[in-house]
């Protein structure tokens, strides 16, 4: 980027550092992961010169694509970049990861530890070869994720209405209810959407298993955190293990599931690791 114009750093702004020099600059380069800045309407109207916005994610949630679309800026992604994205294991890998975490209780067992406790009959947990994992989407990470807990044995449902699923032994469900009811293990591969957001709410988790286990890698827009976490109360052999919260660039702190988990044990949260 340095040979063909000038470059500036902001390492970790705050939206007033941007808002003040915006309107200087032709491009944004974005990390969301490492950003609390909201590419939103408030900014991109001080970027009067701006043409592209290019963000290091194939998620977008952190730009108000409609508004950058109106006044004809550019947005460029990894959505769409596909021998690049199908190199990245690590969200599928992370997904797995917390999977095998939660239901082999390995953080809780090591806090315990910490704390002096030494009786592992507390946090046996399951085998892989004897839960039922539900997939909902079957894109580039629900597939992989989907072989790695087939290898280790699990029974694997895939719920996605957009696509045919040919893969041996991997069973596609028709309806995301019948998906829920069956499966010991949820894991949640969806981009976020105006269809996707708050599609895990009320009704889905009065159909899961008071036991489960939901695994959310995707955006934390796609669970409505206020149900969940009510639902965690009710059921509190239930468990998440999340890499993502919802507003998470803006105001995680007051996210109903990080609120949930500074005084509760059933809830894993990584900082968008994967």
């Amino acid at each position: 980027l340095e040979s063909i114009g000038h470059v500036d750093y902001l390492d970790d702004p705050l939206d007033a550092d941007v808002y003040k020099i915006i309107h200087e600059y032709d491009a944004i380069y974005t990390n969301p992961n490492k950003s609390k800045v909201y590419i939103g309407k408030e900014l991109l109207d001080l970027a009067k010169k701006l043409k592209v916005i290019v963000t290091a994610s194939t998620g977008t949630n952190h730009i108000d694509k409609v508004y950058a679309n109106k006044n004809s800026i550019s947005i460029i992604s990894l959505t769409e970049e596909r021998h690049v994205t199908e190199k990245i294991s690590s969200t599928a890998e992370l997904a797995f990861g917390l999977t095998l975490s939660s239901i082999r209780n390995i953080v809780k067992c090591h806090n315990k530890a910490l704390n002096g406790e030494w009786d592992y009959t507390r946090y046996i947990g399951r085998q892989m070869n004897s839960v039922t994992v539900g997939v909902i989407g079957y894109g580039r990470l629900g597939k992989m994720y989907a072989k790695y807990c087939q290898s280790f044995g699990a029974k694997v449902l895939v719920y996605d209405p957009y696509l045919k699923v040919m893969e041996k032994n991997i069973n596609q469900i028709d309806s995301i209810t019948q998906l829920m009811n069956m499966s010991d293990v949820i894991s949640i591969h969806v981009h976020v959407s105006d269809e996707t957001t708050n599609m895990i709410g009320k009704n889905f988790f009065k159909e899961m298993k008071s036991e489960v286990i939901i695994i959310n890698t995707a955006r934390g827009e796609v669970i409505n955190e206020s149900d969940l976490v009510e639902f965690l109360k009710k059921n509190p052999e239930a468990k998440i293990a999340t890499d993502v919260l919802t507003d998470e660039i803006r105001d995680r702190k007051n996210s109903p599931l990080f609120k949930y988990a500074l005084e509760n044990d059933n809830v894993i949260i990584t900082q968008h690791l994967g």
